[in-house]
């Protein structure tokens, strides 16, 4: 996929992050557990902070925040695609959610080799940054939910 412009990726990314919000906060109204609701809501409302980041762009915005390497367990380079379906199995969700993740991952990490400024570039690795930290969090409820059922 390529882009002629910022703006292009932009506006990209800003509709990537409402369809991650949308897909969150479709697990939380779909979930019958209380857990996995307040799970998929809190996920809904941080990819909504990147959208509003995204929409409201400023290098201000993002000079507190520090690149760092985050784990990764691998654990969706084994995995095929999911769709969601009603009735899911807990542990499918757990794999489908890692999957958006490690996808978004790899598109802030693209969109910042993209990039013709040092702001914007900074801006997608912090992005990147974030989607990273999202797909460990669900690599890593995932192994433990595994665990928990024997697996």
């Amino acid at each position: 996929m390529s882009f002629d412009t910022f703006e292009e990726i932009m506006e990209y990314a800003i509709t990537k992050e409402k369809e991650a919000v949308e897909f969150y906060e479709s697990l939380c109204e779909m979930e019958a557990y209380s857990g996995a609701k307040d799970l998929f809501k809190s996920f809904a409302l941080e990819e909504r902070g990147h959208q509003k980041l995204l929409e409201n762009f400023s290098a201000k915005n993002f000079e507190q925040y520090k690149i760092k390497k985050i784990p990764d367990l691998k654990r969706s380079d084994y995995t095929v695609d999911l769709e969601y379906t009603p009735g899911m199995e807990y542990s499918d969700i757990l794999r489908l959610a890692t999957k958006r993740e490690e996808k978004a991952l790899k598109l802030y990490t693209d969109f910042s080799k993209q990039t013709e400024t040092e702001e914007h570039g900074k801006m997608f690795e912090i992005l990147a940054q974030e989607e990273a930290k999202h797909k460990l969090k669900f690599e890593t409820l995932l192994d433990d939910y595994l665990a928990e059922m024997g697996d």
